[in-house]
């Protein structure tokens, strides 16, 4: 029986997977072009439009946010580079219900990323799901059952994993290149627009943003209309204190600059440590200088051990950043970056393999190959090979977790033990924290 729109909004769940029902097993032809739609489109969506735009393989067909200016402006953006007029849509239940549409990005708050993977999945629809893919290691778990039960393409928009370089050297140091790797290495020390973000008091939204979707899996909470402007209180555009970027450092919907930044360093760190999760996570910072509304730390720094009893170590700084190196002239790569360390040497993300007296060591062998991180997506949905997914939601969810595991251990001020095999801490209230308290009707389902 057909189901119409009005009962898909009061169903999601049932929806989503009848609609998926419709959409599996689908082959493109060598000239089909996947219908893409864009999902959270104000900040780093807009860089999804344009890159999917100029593609061959791909028709940006849809678009949707819940702030109607950004939509329209979008909507405009498309519309004047493809002289073809995109759907518009303000409710991602709609987008999953379109059959014309076959895959999803998202760059959401972190808070939806899980719950549009999952729905793309249960709707037979492919996902790009920027990072990180989940807010919570429940919504992780989830998201990598619903790809596996839905045969989905899910891939994490963490880009490196695309990189030829990254792609050729983390072979070689999983070869032993540098031999056995006891410690690993990644930081962030960002500033742009990090700084104090002032505080808020409750208000009304704007007319133009839908601030329940916008809460959508998090329980409801008050809008906060920005009121302090003072010295140092960094500018946002947007209508409140969150809205549209400071919500990363606010733990209902971000996860702090680990979670932010972070996670790119924190996927090239896990990568090639190459350990999967940890047994024991500390973590310890703070919140240093500010005095604002914002409840991540600025400043962090976290050590990962592992069943082998090796190491990797995070930090986080937001204040103060300048070039840190461990050669002897200094190259350690900027504001961000990684470091691997070996039996037989060492090799710092941008620079390359060095021996212990600090001298280059070669290497003879071409990059990987890559079409870049739409590329291999596209590519992925069409082969349908898990090799082709360079950013899987598996290997997300091990990158994510040590998002999670180290702001839980930051959150609780102590060191955790943790089961890597029941993804489970060996603390009762660190476990209260894996997973959060959902708005009716857009619970991220329990499959895994």
């Amino acid at each position: 029986m057909a189901m119409s729109r009005r009962q898909f909004l009061g169903s999601t769940a049932t929806a989503v997977i009848v609609a998926g029902t419709m959409a599996k097993g689908k082959v493109y032809g060598a000239n089909d072009r996947i219908r893409v739609c864009c999902i959270g489109i104000h900040g780093q969506g807009r860089s999804h439009i344009s890159e999917l735009m100029k593609r061959e393989d791909a028709e940006v067909v849809a678009l949707c946010d819940v702030d109607a200016k950004v939509l329209e402006a979008r909507g405009k953006m498309v519309e004047g580079g493809t002289k073809k007029a995109p759907k518009l849509y303000k409710d991602i239940r709609e987008v999953m219900a379109d059959k014309d549409i076959d895959a999803v990005t998202t760059a959401t708050p972190n808070h939806w990323h899980s719950l549009v993977a999952v729905w793309a999945c249960q709707a037979g629809k492919d996902a790009y799901i920027e990072k990180p893919m989940s807010h919570s290691i429940y919504e992780g778990q989830q998201v990598v059952a619903a790809a596996a039960k839905h045969s989905r393409v899910v891939m994490h928009g963490t880009q490196s994993r695309s990189d030829g370089t990254l792609l050729r050297d983390m072979k070689l140091m999983h070869e032993g290149f540098i031999g056995e790797i006891s410690h690993s290495r990644g930081f962030v020390y960002k500033n742009g627009n990090r700084g104090p973000i002032g505080t808020g008091t409750p208000g009304a939204p704007p007319d133009n943003l839908d601030w329940t979707l916008w809460q959508g899996p998090s329980v409801d909470h008050d809008f906060l209309v920005k009121d302090d402007s003072g010295p140092g209180v960094i500018k946002q555009e947007g209508p409140g204190l969150y809205v549209h970027y400071n919500w990363h450092w606010c733990w209902e919907y971000g996860n702090g600059e680990i979670g932010n930044q972070g996670v790119h360093e924190m996927d090239v760190a896990c990568w090639g440590h190459n350990r999967g999760l940890p047994v024991k996570i500390y973590s310890s910072g703070g919140r240093y200088w500010w005095k604002d509304q914002a409840e991540t730390p600025n400043t962090m720094a976290t050590v990962f051990t592992y069943g082998d009893g090796s190491i990797m170590t995070f930090e986080v700084r937001n204040q103060g950043s300048y070039q840190e190196g461990t050669t002897k002239d200094g190259k350690e790569g900027g504001s961000c970056g990684n470091s691997f360390f070996g039996s037989k040497g060492y090799y710092v993300r941008g620079i390359g393999f060095f021996d212990y007296d600090n001298k280059p060591i070669a290497v003879d062998a071409p990059g990987g190959e890559t079409k870049g991180k739409f590329g291999n997506w596209l590519n992925a949905i069409r082969t349908r090979k898990p090799e082709d997914n360079f950013a899987s939601e598996k290997v997300a969810h091990i990158s994510c977790a040590h998002i999670h595991t180290s702001n839980i251990a930051y959150r609780l001020g102590r060191s955790l033990e943790f089961d890597p095999t029941a993804e489970q801490f060996k603390d009762a209230d660190a476990n209260k924290l894996i997973k959060r308290e959902y708005r009716k009707g857009f619970e991220v389902q329990q499959l895994a």
